[in-house]
């Protein structure tokens, strides 16, 4: 579930960089990158479990199911969480810097 959930977001982050794909204003493509990352490191993870153990790695208990999906989810806020502070440091469109710089 892990790996389903972090490639959904990735699929999902990667739609919505293509879509913007030549101003690249929000850094989605960051977003993309931590995305892919985190599914490549699930995939190699479901390979070394499936080959621990064999054909009872595609019959996970329901209990495992749902804490493997809390933990993706966990990975996906984390993964926004990390984007919203890149963001916030550079500030694209200049929001935060304008004001923080606002006289009253």
């Amino acid at each position: 579930m892990t790996l389903l959930t972090t490639v959904f977001a990735a699929i999902t982050a990667t739609v919505v960089w293509y879509k913007n794909a030549p101003r690249n204003e929000m850094k989605v493509g960051t977003l993309c990158w931590m995305y892919w990352g985190a599914s490549l490191m699930w995939l190699v993870d479901a390979v070394f479990e499936y080959a621990e153990l064999g054909a009872e790695f595609f019959t996970p208990a329901p209990t495992d199911m749902l804490n493997d999906f809390y933990l993706g989810l966990s990975v996906v806020a984390l993964g926004l969480i990390i984007w919203l502070v890149i963001l916030m440091v550079k500030d694209p469109k200049g929001v935060i810097k304008a004001e923080l710089f606002r006289k009253q």
